[in-house]
């Protein structure tokens, strides 16, 4: 009893000292999603060279995409015409960091972690673009057919009155975001609780000390599994109180969000084996080399000086905001779950002649991110009037006429998803 009411205790510290950044993150993150638009993002990615490669990587850094969601949504840049390279360093750059995951590093680990993530985010994604740009694979692929007229489905694009804007915003930010966000927020925060009630004091110091191989350690944990980047946060903090060192803490909060196995896998598909294996490869290195950076300018011996300068905030207001943020995390867990993410679009002026209707089912779905990105390739597509994809049950309802079950599919597959007739 007594080690489950310390595993309570640690996980609701941790909750109460981060919500109320991640709340105002959920705001800011609302505010983005209504003012920039994926139009904007392709129009300036557009192009060839390094400089499209560099605009890539700092859109990238404040965006919260997860490292699911980013794939589609860099599938769709590419389909829209931007280069291989600028596509690659957005893939790299945008899932390690999102204005919501800053605040929250800020509150948990300090504000140089909050500074070094960003910079070793757009370090990471303009190398790794411009290695694709020098060395991937040429020519055009499928993807790539710089399309225009196309139907943008995110909250910047609904055809409503300018004074909703705000009301877009905070849905998006504290109903749409925390339906892709909580599961795992809520996952990093029970671990957070477990490392730091059960597992002593500097054992990790003690048997890795804070050399390069605790970076390759969490390097090696990193790159395969999936966890979000606002979610790896409350994970680092308490691997960073237990002794990892902070260079070791970067490598983790680099590799985990950027890389996982599935989404290496869909590069590896929608951009090439070449583009795949830069991709990794400049992830491994760059959070390598980061973390050896940051390890010459932080002490591992002390891990609170990383919070040198940090402003205190009322207990009772980081009680306050977590009970808000509890609240918020389990509505969006509820409508994930009662199939409430759901995206529909309607094209065209709706005549009377009679539609085909296709029901698809589609695997690979995780977040509201690949709803729109479905929706929005589909929704391109010759003869298509409408289309319903929900996330809660892998489906999609595509209605039009003389529709092409085999190109729809082939489509869906594109962006890294995989879809057949229910």
């Amino acid at each position: 009893m007594n080690i489950l009411i310390s595993i309570l205790i640690e996980t609701w510290s941790t909750l109460a000292e981060m919500a109320p950044y991640l709340l105002f993150g959920f705001f800011v993150a609302g505010l983005l999603s209504v003012f920039i638009s994926p139009e904007l993002v392709e129009q300036q990615l557009g192009g060839r060279g390094l400089w499209p490669v560099l605009k890539a990587a700092l859109f990238g850094i404040p965006l919260p995409l997860c490292s699911c969601g980013v794939i589609p949504v860099g599938a769709s840049l590419r389909r829209h015409g931007a280069s291989r390279g600028a596509s690659t360093s957005f893939l790299i750059s945008t899932p390690q960091t999102g204005v919501d995951s800053l605040l929250v590093t800020y509150s948990l680990l300090g504000p140089i972690f909050a500074i070094v993530r960003p910079i070793a985010a757009l370090v990471s994604g303009l190398l790794g673009g411009i290695a694709v740009t020098l060395l991937g694979e040429d020519g055009q692929d499928a993807d790539a057919n710089n399309e225009s007229g196309s139907n943008c489905t995110e909250a910047c694009c609904v055809n409503t009155p300018q004074r909703s804007r705000m009301i877009r915003a905070l849905h998006y930010g504290f109903v749409t975001l925390p339906q892709d966000l909580a599961r795992a927020l809520l996952l990093g925060l029970l671990a957070a609780g477990l490392i730091a009630a059960l597992v002593p004091e500097k054992l990790f110091a003690d048997y890795l000390g804070g050399g390069f191989g605790a970076m390759v350690l969490m390097l090696v944990i990193g790159i395969p599994i999936y966890v979000c980047a606002t979610g790896s946060v409350p994970i680092a903090a308490a691997l960073l109180l237990k002794g990892i060192s902070p260079g070791a803490v970067l490598v983790f909060l680099m590799t985990g969000p950027a890389t996982n196995a599935a989404a290496f896998a869909t590069i590896w598909k929608v951009l090439g084996r070449r583009t795949a294996i830069i991709y990794v490869s400049t992830v491994a290195v760059t959070a390598l080399l980061s973390g050896a950076l940051l390890d010459l300018v932080v002490s591992s011996a002390d891990p609170a000086s990383t919070h040198a300068g940090h402003v205190m905030i009322p207990a009772w207001l980081e009680n306050l905001s977590a009970l808000v943020l509890l609240g918020v995390l389990g509505y969006a867990l509820i409508r994930r779950y009662r199939g409430a993410g759901t995206n529909s679009t309607a094209l065209g002026e709706g005549g009377a002649t009679m539609s085909d209707t296709i029901h698809l089912s589609v695997s690979g779905m995780n977040c509201n991110h690949c709803v729109n990105s479905i929706t929005r390739a589909l929704g391109e597509m010759s003869g298509v009037e409408t289309v319903n994809v929900n996330l809660a049950d892998a489906s999609a309802v595509v209605t039009g006429t003389q529709l092409d079950i085999e190109a729809i599919c082939a489509k869906v597959k594109e962006l890294g998803f995989e879809a057949s007739r229910a």
